[in-house]
């Protein structure tokens, strides 16, 4: 083994702000990883780390998977960059063909972008201008949902539902948005294996409350994660998804599901609406269409829409929106690569397969020291802790950092730790995952 101080001394940590870190924090104790493979980070100091939430939600193949990394690499040697911007290259178009494929019925376009809070914006501007076109321009408002995350851009964090995400941006949010309280009840849901049987009500404050407020002529769309990964691992209870497609259809809102983290097999289908069986209007996605290898997100369009912009241009442009790097060829390469892996290792497959023995596992946790929740659907779930009074989160930090002293990396999130590993994982790994998991929350009690 390396020295553990070497490389830590030798970097200068200063220039680099780090997103989402706590950097005086990060720099008395940096966690650097080196090199990744399959399941597992290499460490500056050279121990072997297990990834257990697919890095942040996204390296669903697995790390370093050779024929991903040898099509980016191609790629890169044969056409670096090309515009997307009146000018196309091959890849785009066949990504786009291959990502409609996976879709559920009724989606014929995909519009790329670089990344998830890009594609949440792009999904917002469509929805928005869509109903200008129709004549409906007086639809502005959107509408979220408390504990929902979509995204770090300003249309994001407005129809987002994450305090921390909005406190310091308050002054620049969205006007006219509103927020659906979010689905988890501790006191009546605790401890539920998948969707619970009660609950799906809660969709109706959509209809009940949210309508009558603004009135659905003002409502141009409701954004929801089918599960919501970064507010806490949230599943919806049953029927809950299917209600708000039902009020949206009668009220003429469309329905934007944000697919970032639910896409590309976490719940064993290429899409959670199809695992749900409620079709949305307009699907974002991003993170699990490139394993995490290079920067892409799109969104996924109804052909109805997309025609109705088509018909309304006269064959000028469409949509006044894009991005320098949407349909980027490397990022075109490593999708189509990435669709191919999951394809050929019937990786979607393994997440059905695997599911209920990943639900012990997560399940196993319940009766340790100050966990008061377990939950899951497929292949995502959480355990959520007890809060030290004065102190919130404290206590998943701590579980955090000892599990990656011993060789497990899961992600805080308040006083939750969230689990959503690669879609390779075996069940030996799900074992090390779980029982090291186990071991930090009886240590931290």
């Amino acid at each position: 083994m390396t020295d553990p101080g070497a490389l830590h001394r030798s970097l200068d940590l200063d220039a680099y702000w780090m997103p989402l870190t706590s950097s005086r924090a990060f720099k008395q104790a940096p966690r650097l990883v080196v090199a990744a493979k399959d399941m597992h980070f290499t460490t500056a100091d050279g121990r072997q780390v297990l990834d257990g939430l697919a890095t942040l939600w996204c390296v669903n193949a697995g790390h370093c998977r050779p024929r991903i990394a040898a099509a980016i690499a191609r790629q890169a040697a044969t056409l670096d960059f090309s515009s997307s911007y009146s000018v196309g290259h091959p890849l785009a178009f066949e990504a786009a063909r291959r990502v409609v494929g996976l879709a559920p019925e009724g989606f014929g376009q995909v519009f790329f972008t670089n990344s998830g809070s890009e594609a949440v914006e792009t999904a917002l501007k469509i929805a928005l201008a869509y109903h200008r076109l129709k004549g409906e321009a007086t639809r502005t408002r959107f509408v979220g949902r408390e504990r929902g995350f979509h995204g770090a851009s300003f249309g994001g964090i407005s129809v987002g539902g994450v305090p921390a995400y909005r406190k310091a941006f308050a002054a620049g949010l969205l006007p006219g948005t509103d927020h659906l309280r979010h689905t988890q009840d501790l006191e009546a849901r605790a401890f539920v294996r998948g969707e619970a049987a009660s609950g799906a009500e809660l969709a109706d404050e959509l209809e009940h409350r949210i309508i009558p407020l603004h009135d659905a002529s003002n409502i141009a769309a409701v954004i929801v994660e089918p599960v919501a990964g970064a507010g806490g691992v949230l599943v919806p209870p049953r029927g809950y998804l299917r209600r708000l497609r039902e009020i949206c259809d009668r009220h003429g809102i469309l329905l934007i599901f944000d697919e970032v983290i639910t896409g590309f097999g976490r719940l064993g289908r290429p899409f959670a609406s199809q695992f749900f069986g409620v079709t949305p209007d307009l699907i974002v996605f991003a993170k699990g269409v490139t394993s995490g290898t290079v920067p892409m997100g799109g969104v996924l369009v109804k052909e109805a829409i997309y025609r109705a912009f088509l018909e309304a241009a006269a064959g000028g442009v469409e949509l006044a929106h894009g991005y320098t790097y949407s349909g980027h060829p490397l990022a075109a390469a490593a999708a189509l690569a990435t669709l191919d892996t999951y394809a050929e290792e019937r990786l979607f497959d393994r997440t059905n397969e695997l599911a209920a023995y990943f639900e012990d596992g997560v399940h196993s946790l319940k009766g340790l020291p100050n966990v008061v929740d377990c939950r899951n659907l497929q292949l995502i779930g959480a355990v959520e802790l007890r809060p030290r009074p004065g102190a919130p989160g404290a206590r998943a930090t701590d579980v955090f950092a000892r599990c990656w002293d011993r060789g497990v990396f899961v992600r805080p999130i308040g006083d939750a730790l969230a689990f959503c590993p690669p879609l390779i994982v075996e069940k030996q790994h799900l074992d090390a995952l779980f029982g090291v998991v186990a071991e930090a929350i009886s240590e931290v009690a």
